[in-house]
């Protein structure tokens, strides 16, 4: 049940969140498995939210191990239907984990299920696709030499900000990778090679590039232009649910900054707090108008809020930074 509950919470604060939402080719989402999806991994574990929100089947997730030391996180990032992937930076003692984590990605692509792995390996915030690890291939092929008929799609997720609230996000499809794909390669060297080259190949299309200063070609690449008289006509509305949200935000954002150990993860901090947070603060609010007025009408702060805080996100001033 855990799943689809904050399935369905998520679903809703990105909506709400994001300015846009572009996907390059919507029938993609439909996709069932047994499927794993190739991504760039520019944003932590907001890539797997984002992704989890827009597909329509379940799909699982690998992620950094360290978060998983304790076995009441793991039991906890299990249901929620996350995996762990070990680097060597978290313990070369625990890259044999990897062995099995792969083995239980093997069972979910028998049983039909979807899974993303991030082909660069760590997260860093910028417009830019990074060297591919060997994972990715490696998962592929073992999966094919298994007879499993695994398909694999290419997926660049490109972000306008990785700090600004009220991002747009452009999600661009590859074409599906199969086996035949490889061609006629004889030994498992050359068909990792082959798959790693046609991935990249398609990656590099699909991930903008786009250098930190270059302002122009972001507003090209990543900027909404919103109607002028659909910002004057929510320009009212917008203030009103900044007034009404921004304690609550300002809470997640201070809360994310002080708990950052590392750079890169703050926009996934920030959307996870919310997450949590955000529906206490509006049952908080609601209760203290009701025990105020002693009307039901105070259940409609909900909504207002919820509207209020989509109107500003489309008024407010888009920024990479």
């Amino acid at each position: 049940m855990l799943y689809p509950i904050l399935k369905l919470f998520a679903t809703v604060a990105i909506r709400i969140s994001f300015r846009t939402i572009r996907v390059s080719v919507p029938e993609r989402l439909n996709e069932r498995g047994p499927l794993l999806l190739a991504c760039n991994h520019p944003n932590s574990f907001l890539d797997s939210v984002l992704l989890n929100t827009l597909f329509k089947a379940p799909v699982w997730s690998l992620a950094r191990g360290d978060v998983f030391k304790k076995p009441f996180h793991r039991r906890l990032l299990n249901r929620l239907r996350i995996l762990p992937v070990y680097r060597t930076s978290e313990g070369v003692e625990n890259l044999s984990e990897n062995y099995k984590t792969f083995d239980d990605c093997l069972a979910l692509f028998r049983k039909g299920q979807v899974v993303t792995i991030y082909s660069e390996g760590k997260c860093i915030n910028e417009w830019h696709l990074r060297p591919l690890k060997k994972g990715t291939a490696r998962l592929a092929l073992k999966a094919w030499e298994e007879g499993i008929p695994l398909r694999v799609l290419p997926v660049g997720l490109n972000y306008s900000s990785f700090n600004r609230f009220g991002k747009n996000i452009f999600i661009q499809f590859g074409d599906i990778i199969t086996y035949s794909s490889l061609g006629e390669h004889q030994s498992d060297g050359h068909r990792h090679q082959e798959f790693n080259r046609i991935l990249r190949e398609q990656l590099n299309r699909l991930v903008y590039e786009i250098p930190a200063d270059d302002t122009a070609l972001w507003k090209e690449k990543l900027a909404v232009r919103v109607h002028p008289l659909l910002r004057f006509i929510l320009l009212l509305p917008g203030l009103a649910g900044w007034l009404i949200n921004v304690p609550v935000f300002l809470y997640a954002r201070h809360t994310a900054i002080s708990r950052l150990k590392e750079p890169g993860h703050y926009d996934s901090v920030v959307m996870g707090i919310l997450l949590l947070v955000y529906p206490l603060w509006l049952l908080l609010v609601t209760g203290i108008l009701f025990l105020i007025t002693k009307s039901w009408l105070s259940l409609l702060f909900i909504p207002a809020a919820l509207a209020g805080a989509r109107a500003w996100v489309l008024v407010k001033k888009q920024s990479k930074d």
